[in-house]
């Protein structure tokens, strides 16, 4: 797989309970209608057998949009559902991971360090994430800043998506620092419109992106 032709600008992550009757699925096909780029389903407040029919109810509309679908830390919920592919924590089986997916879905890994990059390098990984500043969305996850982002980015050969504290307004920042996208959740899971809201981050990602090639 050619990692640096995935397609993750605009990635846009799941999460419940951000605005009243908006779940899971209302918020990725949101990301899709408004041009995301890729779409995470994340729901750690549910079991496999919950999650598996969002996941497979998310399979066609993405792929139809030509937008990348992984679902977080399930692999088997991924392998089941027909998801693109799956996305894995430090604390998640790395090792095992690419050979439970096979060869052609995407495997993405969150570190924070140059010696966690090169780890999931090893360990198949596709695409890196990156939490660049705290957010309360995942209060565990740790922010290594714009400097960290840098480090990470300089010493690995993957893509790098940087999330946490990511809106429309500071996702230059991220992309300047080398990030080959920016992930959000409340950004869009919160917006009182959530398709305006990925159209305004798409569109603040294309300036930012049309910018740097005149220069």
């Amino acid at each position: 797989m050619d990692a640096k032709a995935l397609p993750l600008r605009v990635y846009v992550i799941t999460s419940s309970g951000l605005a009243p009757g908006r779940g899971h699925v209302e918020v990725a096909l949101a990301a899709i209608e408004g041009g995301a780029s890729a779409v995470q389903l994340r729901a750690p407040e549910l079991n496999d057998e919950r999650l598996l029919p969002l996941a497979a109810r998310l399979v066609d509309p993405c792929r139809d949009a030509g937008v990348l679908f992984v679902v977080n830390d399930r692999v088997d919920v991924a392998v089941r559902s027909g998801a693109d592919g799956v996305h894995l924590g430090q604390g998640d089986d790395l090792e095992g991971a690419r050979e439970r997916l096979g060869p052609d879905r995407v495997l993405g890994i969150s570190v924070r360090t140059p010696w966690q990059a090169r780890a999931a390098e090893r360990a198949g990984a596709d695409y890196l994430g990156v939490t660049v500043w705290t957010t309360p969305t995942k209060p565990e996850a740790v922010a290594v800043g714009l400097e960290g982002l840098r480090a990470v980015v300089a010493a690995t050969r993957l893509p790098v998506v940087g999330v946490g504290g990511i809106t429309a307004s500071n996702a230059r920042r991220v992309l300047e620092a080398g990030a080959a996208g920016v992930a959000v959740v409340s950004a869009v899971g919160a917006a009182q419109d959530p398709v305006a809201a990925t159209r305004q981050l798409v569109a603040a990602v294309t300036t930012s992106a049309s910018e740097r090639r005149e220069r």
